[in-house]
């Protein structure tokens, strides 16, 4: 172990192997984060001492990130192909599914770096296909805070992956639309729900719990959303993660008819939303899980201050501790200034 100055010189500038957390879980350094001087002295007060084995170049390093995002790569080319052959004999090809997709996607969930591997999660010119993969790894990591045995846990991949079948059976024009659909277009559109629900129904392989991710992901908890209108605990588990997934994706993913919504934007949106049209638990895992992955991460302030993020609070995770040149600020206590920009 190292605890002497002159050894802890050693360490600055090294990367760290895995995940640092406290003693009460909170996440104090991300896997492939570099060392400062300020780590040190920041895990040591929480009674944490690194030893070689935690130190890249002295233990095997992370993975890097450009695995996941090559392994995401494969499962959009394969999910094209299986949503393809949907729409041509609105049956669905789950063995292809499971044997191509699947392991691709929980290799892309292994990712110790959340905040790199939603970038590569981001659509590009084919959203329709990667927002499903983003989705099921999504809904994969929180399936795994949540506890989900490895069975739910795969059923619930799955599911996710096939949130959207439904849409398949849409008209194209009207799926591909790049302007504001009329009233009638979107009532066609929102009935993907109930076509999803059907397909995945017939499919020899998924069972009920599986098909009602498809027809329930766009209800909401206060009975605002469809295609039913039904609320809590009438909304399965499956499909308030996977509620959480979706919208995440689509809201920080660039579309015809609209920008992304700044990353930060979507969290704060999403805690706000926890209140009642979102599970809360569910939500603010997932902000919580999150946020924890920006420690370390250069921010910048709405009074335009660059800083970086030191301490995510457990109870107020989207208003953590920023250092800024030789200060700290906590957001939790300064409501006149928030985080506006993630680098």
């Amino acid at each position: 172990m190292w605890k002497t100055m002159e050894l802890y010189k050693t360490l600055i500038g090294k990367r760290v192997n895995r995940d640092i957390f406290s003693s009460n879980g909170i996440l104090l350094m991300p896997a492939g984060a570099e060392i400062t001087y300020d780590h040190l002295v920041t895990l040591e007060k929480h009674g944490i001492i690194l030893t070689r084995h935690d130190v890249a170049g002295d233990a095997p390093a992370p993975a890097a990130p450009f695995s996941h995002e090559a392994a995401i790569e494969e499962a959009v080319k394969h999910v094209s192909q299986v949503f393809d052959e949907i729409r041509e004999t609105r049956k669905i090809p789950i063995t292809d599914l499971r044997r191509d997709v699947i392991p691709m996607v929980h290799e892309a969930a292994i990712s110790t770096n959340l905040i790199d591997l939603f970038a590569s999660l981001q659509a590009k010119d084919d959203y329709t296909y990667r927002h499903n993969i983003a989705v099921g790894a999504i809904s994969t990591l929180i399936g795994k805070w949540m506890g989900l045995d490895p069975k739910e846990l795969m059923q619930l991949t799955t599911a996710a992956l096939l949130h959207d079948a439904g849409k398949m059976l849409v008209p194209e024009e009207i799926l591909n639309k790049p302007g504001k659909l009329t009233d009638e277009e979107y009532e066609i559109m929102k009935s993907h729900t109930v076509l999803g629900y059907n397909l995945l129904k017939e499919t020899v392989g998924l069972n009920e719990r599986q098909a009602l991710v498809a027809l329930q992901h766009h209800e909401r908890l206060d009975g605002s959303g469809y295609p039913y209108g039904i609320k809590e605990d009438k909304i399965d588990l499956f499909s308030r993660i996977v509620m959480v997934a979706d919208i995440y994706h689509a809201m920080t993913s660039p579309r015809v008819y609209r920008g992304a919504s700044p990353f930060y934007e979507v969290l704060d949106q999403m805690d706000k939303d926890s209140f009642g049209t979102l599970d809360p638990q569910i939500t603010r895992t997932f902000v919580h899980k999150i946020m924890n992955g920006l420690i370390g991460r250069t921010v910048v302030l709405t009074d335009d201050r660059e800083g970086t993020i030191m301490l995510i609070h457990p109870h107020d995770p989207l208003r953590p501790l920023v250092k800024t040149g030789g200060d700290y600020i906590d957001l939790s206590k300064d409501s006149s200034v928030h985080i506006k920009k993630i680098h």
